[in-house]
This record gives C-alpha cells, structure tokens and sequence, in this order.
C-alpha cells in the first residue's frame, strides 16, 4: 500500500533568507543571442546584441553596490554564443563571485569546458526539455529520450571535475507528467547530478481576463512578446508539480520556499534537498538543515549560499552532524545507519547531496495583481537598476513594467 503524503504548509518550511539587497544569486546578460528557440522565452533572439566587457563591467558594479551575491548567474540568451564567455567567467571569479553558466549546451565542448574550468567557471544549468526546437538527432524528442542528452553533458562536466552541474527544464500541461520520470533520473546519477529545477511554463493567452496598460496607456496583449494565439494552460503551480512528484515518491518533502509578492503562502520557489546513493534515497533534510547551512554561510562569507561545489554535495553522511536539530536529518541518518547493519560495505559508498526546485513565475490574481517571487534571486541590471529579468522586456518596449486590469466585456 502506498504512503498518503503530508500536506505542506509554510509554516512547516524555512523561508530562504534572501531578498533584494542580500540575495544568493544574480542574473547577468551579456547577450540575447540564442541558437534555440524555446517555447515560452521571454527574451527575443538579437543575433548582435553582444555586450561590451566596458558595460558588463558596469552591470556588476551595480550588482556588488546594491546587491550581496554568491554566485552570477550568467544567462542569455545562450552565453556560450558570447565571444567572450573566457574572459567574462574570469572577470567574475576575479570579483570573488561564483560564476554559473546558464546554457543550452549547444556550443559546450571538453576544449571549452576546460578554457571555462580553468578561467574559473563554478557550474552550469543546463535547460533541456522537448520544447526547444533541437535540431539534428534530438530533433522532436520526448522528455524521456532527452535524458540520453542530458546524461551526455553530465558525463562531460563529471570528466573535466570541480564543476557544479545542474539541469532545468520549462514543464507544460502535457510534459508536467514526466516530472517523476526525470526526478527519478536525477536520482539514478546523484554523484553527479547536483541540482534538478522546474519551471512552470508562463505566457500571455487569449484566455486571460485582463486589460493590459503600460501607465494610462493601454496596449493589445497581442503586442506583448511572451504571448500565445491560441489558449494554453499558464497557471500551473509548484504545488501541482509537487502533488504529481508526490503520487511516485510520497515521501519527498520539500525543505523551504520563497513566497509571492502578493501571497505570504504560495510556494514561488519550492526547495527539496535530499540525500542518497545511486541505487536509494536515505532521506529528505529539513528546514532546519536549509537554516542552519544558510545562517553558517552568510556568518562565514557576508552572503547567502547559493550553488554548492559537487566536493560538497558529496558529503551525505555529514548530515550525521545536523541530526541533534533537524528531526527530518536524524530519520535519514536513522535509514542510512540501518542500511549500513544490513550491509557493512556500504560505509564505503558515497553519499551524496541533491537539491530539486520547483518554479513558480508570475501569477494573475482575478482584480489584476501579478504576484512575483518575492525577493528574486533572477534580478539582472537594466539602466542601471535592478529588475525583474522575466519582465525585462516591458521595461525595454514600454519604460515600465505592464499593469493589469479585469476587463469587463471579457467572457471569463
């Protein structure tokens, strides 16, 4: 029979320290430029819209004035397109920060994974999923054969060593299924998969009951970049990912979140750490093991934890360390022990560290507010401030951030 799994609540979860001037992480463009079309991109490809290193220069300063980092997220655009992803990478170690490449893997090879290694690149994100428009042999693959991909620049990451290496993945109404599959697959390569994340797939659709207005101004939702023509499922929840995950394996148990900006309860950014080897999960940590790490970490480094290195994320057994504090340690410490009397060989496994993130970009109240992640670890820099990047498009064609109003005359 299988477990029924426990509702969550936030109160039952640690809220992740981070707001806007002390943040874990940073978004850096230093192009638009992409060799992918992914369904559901908010940013357009501009095949010459390579920033100089003179105004990337720039950007970080207003990071490192306005903003504690750990890490820089470097986006796109796909940043292995921009000539000078050696230098940026290096230019950003340089300052102390962690650089973490965020790419498609298109244009990853050994040749620059090592030039990026060696000019001090921590990790990479990769996205894949089955909506990017792949060309060549991964041509209309499912989520399920894109795990060959993905294991194919896990593997490559794992041979060149000391490099963090994560994968994201946009979930639609039809792939939200295959979650558990990929969940699963992370498992199955845990010494050196460090992080999984999804993100709820998001558009403008004709649907939606709302007047659209830049100021006074009103502009046609057909005019704004990120919509769709026809109607799509666009308000899908990390908590809907959570139940679907949750039918497979009742006992994964989130750890910590980031709430809405309009909603203290809603799980914009919902955080599971998990510890196992590659044939068993010992256990789910807590939000006292999030707490703990993160507190240690901002006392030692003046800023919170972000990426960890995947020297870290071996240290499974390490939670034997936080089991007096957190309940959810000492049940996974308890499974691990009982494991190892059934089988001494097993005190020589490596156990291992794994984080799965669920996303929960902008969602539309029914009288027109749109609730963001409150204290976003995705603001980038436009005009010398610092903004939402999901947005950023907004600011770009109509000097603000777009309003919404309940249209009156709409059927729904």
């Amino acid at each position: 029979m299988s477990m029924v799994a426990t509702p969550i609540s936030n109160r039952s979860l640690y809220r992740l320290p981070w707001s806007l001037p002390d943040n874990g992480i940073s978004w850096l463009e230093p192009t638009a430029a992409c060799n992918l079309a992914c369904d559901g991109c908010y940013r357009p490809n501009e095949r010459e819209s390579h920033k100089s290193m003179e105004e990337i220069g720039r950007e970080l300063d207003v990071f490192q004035r306005l903003r504690k980092s750990d890490c820089i997220s470097i986006a796109g655009g796909d940043p292995l397109m921009y000539p000078d992803i050696v230098p940026l990478v290096r230019e950003i170690r340089r300052r102390g920060l962690k650089p973490i490449v965020n790419t498609n893997g298109r244009n990853l090879t050994p040749e620059l994974l090592h030039e990026l290694k060696v000019a001090g690149v921590f990790g990479f994100t990769l996205h894949v999923d089955s909506r990017q428009g792949r060309p060549g042999e991964w041509k209309d693959k499912g989520e399920l054969e894109l795990n060959a991909l993905r294991l194919q620049y896990a593997e490559m990451i794992a041979a060149e060593g000391g490099i963090a290496c994560s994968f994201n993945a946009t979930v639609y109404e039809d792939t939200l299924q295959y979650v558990p599959d990929l969940v699963a697959w992370a498992h199955e390569h845990i010494d050196i998969v460090n992080t999984m994340v999804f993100i709820a797939f998001r558009h403008i659709v004709p649907q939606m009951p709302f007047d659209w207005y830049a100021g006074a101004k009103q502009v046609e939702w057909q005019q704004i970049g990120y919509h769709s023509e026809a109607e799509r499922k666009v308000d899908i929840r990390s908590t809907d990912v959570l139940d679907v995950v949750r039918k497979r394996f009742p006992e994964f148990t989130p750890a910590a979140f980031l709430n809405g900006t309009e909603q203290a309860d809603s799980y914009k950014w919902l955080l599971t750490v998990r510890v196992g080897s590659k044939d068993r999960i010992y256990g789910y940590l807590g939000p006292k093991f999030v707490e703990t790490t993160m507190a240690f970490y901002h006392l030692a480094k003046d800023r919170y934890l972000s990426y960890v290195s995947p020297s870290m994320s071996r240290l499974g057994k390490s939670i034997a360390l936080f089991a007096p504090i957190d309940r959810a340690c000492r049940k996974a410490l308890g499974s691990y022990l009982k494991a190892v009397a059934l089988n001494p060989l097993r005190l020589f496994e490596r156990v291992s560290i794994q984080s799965v993130m669920f996303i929960q970009p902008v969602d539309f109240h029914p009288d027109g507010r749109q609730s963001m992640c409150d204290s976003c670890p995705d603001i980038t820099v436009h005009d010398g401030e610092l903004v939402w990047s999901c947005r950023m498009e907004e600011l770009k064609a109509y000097g603000t951030f777009l309003r919404t109003v309940p249209a009156k005359d709409h059927p729904n």
